[in-house]
């Protein structure tokens, strides 16, 4: 290490500079910088356009909070959750810094490109990263990892409007595989008596904890009742697949649950049975239903994990959507009429 650099939100740099700074590499989009005790993300949206596929970038606030999406290592082929990608999800265990920048034009006069710091970041210790679809840099289509940042306790990004996710030039959809596995939740990272305190009017830090092993547990849940009810509707000899469905002018991809291509029946899963959970499905379905090929005729269904409130049931028939809930020896409510 030859030289000094401060990460201070909005620097502009160059990964030359960092290398120089921390002893990492300067080409790859995750340069671990095991010394230092960090990992350093490039992302530089033009490169997924570059393939068809604009992922990276600001995403909308949810109830967690801000939200930056990053596209994983791997130029063809399924990408993997290991090597670099997995650098990143071990980085809190390993007690190393996720810090990001995204690019920033030319440096001027010269052929380099500029890297502008956002911040230090941490994985989404609920649902760490997301698999989407994308064409390789060989242009066939295959599962990418799609990684889910949130700002490091205690500190405040540099992004900007510029660094939102564009929005979608066109409307479409891929054919997705609905098994894909529930990523396994990283270790929180660790948080100082300070940091914890500034937290200290809403909930305490356990309370903090216990919501998200609650809402993992949920999560768990949700993909266990798919894989089950799939592997259900193969044994019956029918066919299965989700959608990955792209709104023009809108970021992001809409993902429902499974689709039964054999009788044209989209579900929507949900961990929990309670009037909230089953109130966001049939909102779901009814946003999903209008871009579903053969919207006409397709049927819509709730997937749950047991039966709901018969006050829920009826709330449900009245909206002309179906209602499937797993029992001891399968799933009730099924073949949806």
């Amino acid at each position: 290490m030859t030289t000094t650099v401060d990460l201070v939100p909005g620097l502009v740099t160059t990964r030359e500079a960092i290398a120089d700074a921390y002893g990492c590499g300067t080409f790859q989009g995750i340069e671990p910088a095991d010394e230092a005790g960090m990992v350093f993300v490039y992302s530089d949206p033009s490169a997924g356009e570059e393939y068809g596929y604009t992922f990276d970038g600001r995403a909308d606030d949810d109830e967690l909070g801000p939200l930056y999406l990053y596209t994983g290592a791997g130029a063809n082929g399924d990408q993997k959750p290991s090597g670099r990608n997995g650098s990143l999800l071990t980085a809190a265990e390993k007690n190393r810094e996720i810090h990001l920048f995204v690019a920033h034009g030319k440096v001027p006069g010269g052929g380099a490109m500029q890297q502008r710091y956002i911040g230090q970041m941490v994985l989404d210790a609920i649902k760490p990263y997301e698999v989407r679809r994308g064409p390789g840099k060989d242009k066939a289509m295959r599962n990418v990892l799609v990684f889910r940042f949130r700002p490091a306790p205690g500190t405040t990004p540099a992004w900007t409007e510029a660094d939102r996710q564009p929005a979608a030039t066109k409307s479409g959809y891929e054919i997705t595989d609905p098994l894909v596995a529930v990523p396994t939740p990283v270790k929180l990272p660790k948080q100082s008596g300070a940091k914890v305190k500034d937290i200290e009017q809403h909930a305490t830090a356990e309370t903090i904890a216990e919501i998200i092993a609650g809402q993992r547990k949920v999560l768990r849940r949700e993909g266990e009742l798919v894989a089950a009810f799939v592997a259900h509707l193969k044994a019956a000899g029918h066919t299965t697949h989700s959608f990955e469905f792209a709104i023009e002018g809108e970021p992001g991809k809409l993902t429902p649950d499974v689709y039964d291509a054999t009788d044209h029946v989209l579900y929507e899963a949900k961990g929990l049975t309670t009037r909230a959970n089953v109130r966001m499905a049939i909102g779901q379905l009814l946003d999903y239903r209008r871009h579903v090929p053969g919207k006409e005729t397709l049927r819509v269904a709730v997937l749950l994990p047991s039966a709901p409130t018969p006050d829920v049931q009826k709330l449900l028939a009245e909206q002309n959507i179906g209602l499937v809930y797993q029992t001891d020896d399968g799933f009730a409510g099924w073949p949806v009429v």
